[in-house]
């Protein structure tokens, strides 16, 4: 057994490469392998959003608090509120974030695949989010 007490990892900033605006990721766990899953808490400022990218074997999203979007390639924006509960299949590409004027915060579990959860594409341009 192996227990992650709260505030025993440091929060860090999200990447400008794959961000727009100001995102703090909150390392929650990461399975030793042979297992591959991993977690983290991820705060969104007002506007703020992932770029463009997919995951080998999927993700689950848990929105915990404020108000968010998601969308698939080709699809409209959703919006995402607490309790919401979002899976992202493999290789579907899509953005999340929050909302233009809220904040979102949600726990996204991902599993590794060859060493990789997340393949990272371009950033999600203004006109894409109106």
């Amino acid at each position: 057994m192996d227990i992650k007490r709260s505030g025993s990892q440091p929060s860090g900033k999200g990447p400008v490469e794959w961000f727009t605006g100001t995102v703090r990721i909150d390392p929650l766990f990461e399975a030793p392998d042979p297992a591959r899953v991993s977690g983290a808490r991820v705060t969104f400022e007002p506007g703020a959003r992932t770029a463009w990218h997919t995951h080998p074997l999927g993700q689950t999203l848990i929105v915990t608090a404020g108000c968010g979007r998601a969308q698939r390639w080709g699809g409209p924006i959703e919006q995402i509120r607490p309790g919401d509960v979002i899976w992202i299949p493999p290789g579907e590409k899509h953005w999340h974030g929050a909302a233009p004027t809220t904040a979102m915060t949600h726990i996204a579990i991902q599993e590794r695949l060859n060493g990789r959860a997340v393949d990272w594409m371009e950033k999600v341009s203004d006109e894409e989010v109106p």
